[in-house]
């Protein structure tokens, strides 16, 4: 198959694309495109447990404390106990955190409405709908009769 044509070659492209362009964003203001999307999953007034971020995310616990540990040292959160639950942390914003929050929020606003502007809203539907399928179908898993006999 061309893989101009590949469904699976395009998502890749275009996200490591995405990914490169937040990720260029982020270093101008000393941070990775993986802290800001942090940022933006930390609940802005109660915090997130930490043991949430992970699955909100779709990241290994591993990859995450190491970020978060990154972050916190360069004071953007704080961890507290979990009133409810001795064994577990709050991940909460700092104000400086909050502050870099925002910068994250216009980024990605920025990059949406760019994308906004030369799409229709049919076309933008569209393209939730494949994206939508694409994930029911892995999640589902009805892409192959058994993932583990597939050679990748």
């Amino acid at each position: 198959m061309d893989k101009s044509k590949s469904i699976d070659h395009q998502l890749r492209a275009t996200w490591q694309a995405v990914a490169k362009m937040y990720n260029e964003q982020a270093s101008k203001h000393d941070s990775t495109m993986a802290m800001a999307f942090v940022l933006l999953n930390i609940d802005l007034d109660d915090g997130t447990p930490s043991t949430a971020l992970g699955p909100l995310m779709g990241m290994e616990p591993t990859s995450l404390s190491r970020i978060l540990k990154s972050m916190e040292d360069k004071e953007l959160i704080l961890r507290e106990k979990n009133p409810e639950d001795g064994r577990s942390v709050i991940i909460k914003l700092t104000k400086f955190g909050k502050e870099k929050r925002e910068i994250s929020k216009g980024h990605v606003y920025q990059f949406n409405n760019k994308i906004r502007e030369k799409l229709s809203e049919d076309e933008i539907q569209t393209f939730f709908k494949v994206t939508e399928i694409i994930n029911k179908l892995i999640a589902d898993r009805q892409i192959y009769d058994d993932l583990s006999s597939q050679a990748v």
